[in-house]
């Protein structure tokens, strides 16, 4: 199929990613996108996890060089966006500064930290037993219910340390997609964990995410999806996604119309 759509994508500023805005864009022309959708880590006031994400400093470069994108690249619809932790002392900021104030086109709740007996856990590593896994699922379907965000990012981000797909990964997940489907928010299948390559968990050769057993189970659900690249240079821009949208014909799974964000 022809891929003509990436709305994940990222610049330097998050501090683990190569390229700036227009070596993205230039890219997406290239490989005959036809929208753009950028999605740098959020900044926060407090610079909260500030080695993963730009500064709050940074924000205005960040908009005024997608501002000068979209008048440089008119033959690219270019999407000012975000993906964002959530935080509920953070939700004001989100809601009120940047959808607000700035104007975004869409934030993308990306779940990378969860609260768990008082402190932060990291997505990366975090969920490794029934309790952290559940902490995990409560957080984001807490985040889903604020109706911020347009899109979620890699759901299914907790099988990169929950080894086994067992009862509590079931019913996790069920959770998940129930509230999508509930809230009518779509769920991403990502690029990003398809590049890593698959790795041996407990003899099983498998992706860290997408999760395969999460996107099966996905097919019992009235949800949508979305494929996206999580570019994090620009040689990734599509790099990925057509065994994205492979593995969503595979599971049945209906995609995501997200033509609205693109506003008159």
């Amino acid at each position: 199929m022809k891929i003509t759509t990436n709305y994940h994508t990222h610049t330097y500023r998050c501090k683990h990613a190569d390229g700036d805005i227009d070596d993205y864009c230039r890219a997406a022309i290239k490989k005959g996108l036809t929208t753009l959708g950028f999605s740098d880590h959020t900044p926060f006031i407090d610079n909260k996890w500030l080695a993963i994400r730009m500064n709050i400093n940074e924000l205005d470069d960040y908009c005024n060089a997608l501002d000068r994108a979209q008048v440089k690249f008119p033959e690219l619809t270019i999407l000012k966006g975000m993906e964002c932790e959530y935080r509920v002392e953070s939700e004001d900021f989100l809601r009120d500064e940047l959808l607000g104030n700035r104007n975004f086109d869409y934030l993308v709740l990306g779940p990378h930290f969860f609260p768990y007996e008082g402190e932060y856990l990291c997505s990366y590593g975090g969920p490794v037993n029934a309790a952290t896994l559940w902490a995990y699922t409560d957080h984001l379907v807490e985040a889903m219910q604020t109706g911020l965000f347009a899109f979620v990012a890699h759901p299914d981000l907790f099988g990169n340390s929950y080894i086994t797909w067992d009862d509590n990964c079931i019913a996790c997940s069920r959770e998940i997609l129930r509230t999508a489907e509930q809230l009518k928010i779509p769920l991403e299948i990502n690029g990003c964990g398809i590049r890593k390559g698959k790795k041996d968990f407990g003899g099983i050769m498998r992706y860290q995410y997408p999760l395969e057993d999460f996107w099966s189970l996905a097919s019992e659900y009235d949800i949508t999806v979305i494929v996206n690249s999580d570019a994090h240079t620009p040689g990734d821009i599509i790099d990925s996604m057509q065994t994205g949208y492979d593995m969503a014909e595979l599971y049945n799974l209906k995609l995501a119309d997200m033509t609205y964000l693109e506003r008159p």
